[in-house]
């Protein structure tokens, strides 16, 4: 997991959209969901929630109860400031502020995820006109294996000749 200095601007957009919703269904703001919030937009791309907690406990000396940290991220789910994922019987999160939609690939043989940038497929999904349905985002997820893993099946084939 990679952490990076999320962009001022997007925190404090990210912040805002936190403090009204509290404010309007009279929730409490805990220095939890600010903190949780803040190291979701410092991870650069996908991480577990033992990943968020380890963050939170090592670089932020700040630990929090797992419960915590399910009920805050589902909370940032319905705000659309979190997405959830699953991978290949892997649970993992990501910071979403902007609509940021993309495609994942997704290696079957040991679970790598890499983020491409596909702006064909963005604008033929922009293009589409769904009845009744109001697009966000999305995500696509394309399967395969990736070159590491062909090495080692190429190997594995040469090796099973001799």
């Amino acid at each position: 997991m990679k952490i990076k200095e999320c962009n001022a601007s997007v925190m404090s957009a990210v912040t805002h959209i936190l403090d009204n919703y509290l404010e309007m269904n009279n929730h409490r703001k805990t220095v939890e969901r600010y903190s949780i919030l803040k190291a979701v937009y410092n991870i650069d791309g996908h991480f577990t929630i033992e990943e968020l907690g380890d963050l939170l406990t090592g670089k932020y000396k700040f630990p929090v109860s797992r419960a915590t940290l399910y009920n805050t991220l589902r909370l940032f789910m319905e705000l659309r400031l979190v997405i959830r994922h699953r991978f290949q019987g892997a649970t993992k999160y990501e910071a979403c502020y902007a609509g940021d939609s993309h495609c994942h690939q997704i290696c079957t043989m040991c679970g790598k995820v890499t983020e491409i940038r596909a702006p064909e497929i963005s604008a033929a999904i922009n293009e589409l006109h769904l009845k009744r349905f109001r697009k966000d985002g999305f995500s696509l997820y394309i399967y395969g294996i990736c070159s590491s893993c062909q090495a080692v099946l190429t190997r594995m084939k040469h090796t099973q000749k001799k």
